[in-house]
């Protein structure tokens, strides 16, 4: 005969991860709010600067890119949390849809992210009439 022990009974311990489901699902949100602020205050102040020319937007999109693949994680990483205590199949598969529809998001932002990176080091990001004459520097990557 097996003793089974009950640490925490199982509906404290689905309130207990709904509630870590929350967190990590609100700081993804969090996340991806921040970068669409921080790129659309970096966007306007650009184009006033410019006069309106869409070059040196790059960077601006490079570091929204970013901003959206870290928030997309943070909101994989809600989902797995929510089938982590006792998940049916249902559930299962709703989170393989969901990673992959979220993976694919990623893979493709990965890969404008790497186009925008190489536009950047080659110098097509540069402002007008301005010539790079060296490597960027660190921080200039954003």
């Amino acid at each position: 005969m097996i003793l089974s022990v009950e640490l925490l009974p199982q509906s404290w311990l689905r309130d207990a991860v709904e509630l870590l489901v929350r967190l990590v699902e609100a700081a993804g949100a969090l996340v991806i709010f921040t970068g669409a602020v921080w790129a659309f205050a970096r966007f306007m102040t650009a184009l006033v600067r410019r006069g309106g020319r869409s070059r040196g937007f790059n960077r601006i999109r490079l570091t929204l890119g970013r901003f959206l693949a870290l928030g997309l994680e943070f909101q994989l990483a809600g989902d797995v949390l929510r089938t982590a205590v006792a998940p049916s199949f249902t559930e299962i598969g709703q989170l393989a849809a969901i990673a992959a529809i979220r993976t694919a998001l990623n893979f493709f932002l990965a890969r404008e992210i790497a186009h925008e990176r190489a536009e950047i080091e080659r110098g097509d990001d540069l402002p007008e009439g301005t010539e790079q004459t060296g490597p960027p520097s660190a921080g200039a990557r954003g």
